[in-house]
């Protein structure tokens, strides 16, 4: 999808150094650039962390080693390279290839708001930058769908949720009832209860009155 980061390896010709210490920095990140070029980036990363050490913040020696971190896919540490790049006193042209790099190490590791700020930067810093801006367009659509897609996802959690609230009340709703309705039919077998019993009492009431009368009664004249 995106476009690669950009070697641009500081130092590959002879520069005209006056001061030693800077003179074998410069040499250490010339030779760590011939083991770059030789695919061999275990020796470009020894190299180039040699030059860091006797001239620490040095952006070239910073910038090459995010490169061959980067080859090495290691994106993380690449990103934090080119950060150290941009912390550095480093030109604009460095700094833009700075932010360009850190923008597609970015990218790497899935994250595409850090990747959009890099992009946003270097364009700022060269707004000829046509694959900058590629990228940048390419990012920005990934982004947009990716925030479409959340809240699609977030609308259907909501009318989930929604769902099973509506759920949880119907069934608070029908319980409840039925516990009212069991207590009501407690009281109504107790009112069944006492009425049978009247009632038996006043079956049996009758039938007492019925036989005395039968008792009493005189017998027929035939």
């Amino acid at each position: 999808m995106h476009k690669s980061i950009r070697s641009i390896l500081f130092l590959l010709s002879l520069l005209t150094v006056y001061q030693l210490p800077a003179q074998t920095t410069d040499a250490l990140i010339r030779r760590g650039n011939r083991f770059y070029n030789k695919q061999d980036y275990d020796q470009s990363l020894v190299n180039y962390d040699k030059a860091l050490k006797k001239s620490p913040g040095n952006p070239d020696a910073h910038f090459n080693l995010g490169d061959a971190q980067y080859r090495k896919n290691d994106y993380e540490k690449a990103a934090a390279s080119y950060d150290d790049v941009l912390q550095s006193k480093a030109d604009e042209n460095t700094r833009q290839g700075a932010y360009y790099n850190k923008g597609v190490a970015m990218i790497r590791q899935k994250k595409l708001d850090e990747s959009i700020d890099a992009w946003k930067n270097a364009l700022r810093l060269n707004s000829d930058d046509s694959e900058a801006r590629e990228n940048l367009v390419k990012a920005l659509l990934e982004k947009k769908k990716q925030d479409q897609q959340q809240q699609q996802q977030n609308k259907k959690e909501q009318k989930d949720k929604k769902k099973d609230d509506k759920k949880q009340d119907q069934n608070q709703q029908d319980k409840t009832p039925k516990q009212q309705q069991s207590k009501l039919t407690k009281q109504q077998v107790e009112q069944y209860l006492k009425s049978l019993e009247q009632r038996e009492k006043d079956v049996q009431d009758k039938m007492n009155q019925n036989k005395s009368h039968s008792l009493s009664q005189p017998e027929k004249d035939w």
